[in-house]
């Protein structure tokens, strides 16, 4: 891997759509790079600091919230004189978003009093009142024609569909649920799930007319539903469960034709590999290592080191302390896992299925169960089948699949990168002093991370993936 120097930030970083270009949030300042030369081709100064970014669909525009004001400021980069204010007055303003045209922009205002349809094409607006959330419980389908919005009136929950071209509500109609947590089509747009908040364990499937196609509850009593995601593919539904099971749903029958467990004790016979993060000793001999020209003369760019390398820049600086670099070591079977029993005279307990993600092509799903926080399951669709556990020093922060192939990528707050790969897991140390990876983003051809860390961000471009690659576990 490559890696660029290490650049400021102090709020939000992320990819445009069309992977031109990085739109970094410097306090009240918006600076836009270009991803191959990381040069600052545009600087928008906003009213103040700078609290979400987020870019339209056609990487014309992009928006930034303003949350402390509050107020919306959107920016065009073909043209930059071209500005946009958006300020609901004393109702505030939570949460914003783009439409699928880019060419309006949602806005849901304090207390959800209402949600706010704004044009950039004629300044017209569209309001939606008694919006359910802030940031959740809307949803657009895939061709972008149709939104789904929840709202709440009279202690009902309702799912207004409204069109996308003319803003026009097309339908309301109410859901059987409690307290709806959230709302999401399908892939295929042909139906939209609603599941409920955790007392009341619920997942309803909807067809666009209102009809309830299906309604889900896996056990009556305990706490229910903690995450629901959609396979790429759009044929499963995960659901993940504060009782620390992953079910899967087929999306012909509806039913569960997959349960995986989270074990506290992995036994065999398992035909899963088991990767642990330990320390290595690292003996490296100083008079080897060297800069070459290139690294010296070019620091706008990307720049190659071998392994040993790689460990050499994130040594501490007094030697006395020993010298570590990270790697994964194969465990045997059986193994007992770290695990972190949730008190029970707390609210919010840290348990069950609190993040999931599926991998392009719909073959893998990985998870984290909230009380065993520093491993990561890797579970085979296909073969309905553990493929992998990787376990971590630390809690994992943040995972994301590449968008071209299965291989994911995740990060711990540490200074090491881990990956896995159907070939096997690795770790790579970043070559940056002090800088330990908060969050991580793909672009969206794969090719380059974005790399956060708490007041700055690099980017690592990643060699394509081979069909028949291999990658040992001590890589």
């Amino acid at each position: 891997m490559e890696f660029t120097e290490s650049y400021k930030q102090t709020g939000p970083c992320c990819f445009s759509p069309n992977s031109r270009f990085i739109a970094v949030a410097v306090d009240y300042r918006l600076v836009i790079r270009d991803t191959l030369s990381f040069k600052v081709v545009q600087l928008f100064s906003c009213l103040d600091k700078i609290s979400y970014i987020e870019w339209a669909v056609d990487s014309e525009y992009i928006l930034c919230g303003l949350y402390k004001r509050p107020m919306i400021q959107a920016w065009s980069l073909t043209q930059p004189e071209w500005t946009c204010k958006i300020d609901e007055g004393p109702a505030g303003i939570a949460y914003a978003r783009w439409s699928p045209d880019s060419r309006h922009i949602l806005t849901t205002s304090d207390f959800q009093l209402r949600l706010t349809v704004w044009s950039l094409v004629n300044t017209a607006c569209v309001h939606v009142q008694w919006p359910k959330h802030g940031s959740k419980g809307v949803s657009f389908t895939q061709d972008g024609k149709f939104a789904a919005i929840c709202t709440r009136r009279d202690c009902k929950d309702y799912i207004n569909l409204l069109s996308c071209h003319s803003w026009e509500i097309m339908g309301v109609f109410a859901v059987d649920t409690l307290d709806l947590a959230d709302i999401e089509w399908s892939p295929d747009d042909s139906a939209i799930v609603v599941w409920d908040s955790p007392l009341e364990y619920k997942v309803l499937i909807y067809s666009p007319d209102g009809r309830c196609l299906f309604k889900y509850q896996a056990y009556e009593s305990g706490l229910g539903v903690k995450s629901v995601s959609w396979s790429p593919c759009g044929q499963f539904l995960a659901v993940g469960s504060y009782d620390q099971m992953l079910r899967v749903l087929n999306h012909l029958t509806w039913k569960t034709f997959a349960e995986f467990t989270h074990l506290s004790t992995v036994r065999g016979p398992c035909c899963a590999a088991l990767f642990k993060e330990v320390d290595e000793p690292l003996q490296l001999d100083m008079s080897e290592l060297c800069l070459s020209d290139n690294f010296i003369q070019n620091k706008n760019v990307f720049h190659s080191f071998d392994q040993a390398f790689l460990s050499f820049f994130n040594l501490k600086e007094d030697a006395s302390e020993g010298h570590f670099g990270v790697r994964y070591e194969v465990m045997d079977l059986p193994v007992a896992l770290p695990f972190q029993k949730p008190p029970a005279d707390k609210p919010n307990p840290k348990q069950g299925i609190g993040l999931m993600s599926w991998s392009n092509d719909s073959q893998y799903i990985c998870t984290r169960n909230d009380s065993m926080p520093t491993i990561l399951w890797i579970w085979d669709i296909r073969h309905l089948e553990i493929a992998a556990i990787l376990v971590h020093k630390d809690p994992i922060r943040a995972v994301a699949w590449d968008p071209t192939c299965a291989r994911l990528v995740l990060c711990t707050g540490s200074s090491h990168l881990y990956m896995w790969t159907p070939s096997g897991a690795y770790c790579v140390n970043i070559p940056l002093p002090q800088f330990t990876i908060t969050d991580l983003k793909w672009n969206s051809d794969g090719s380059c991370l974005l790399l956060k860390d708490k007041e700055s961000f690099c980017c690592a471009a990643v060699p394509v993936l081979p069909e028949s690659s291999e990658y040992s576990s001590d890589e």
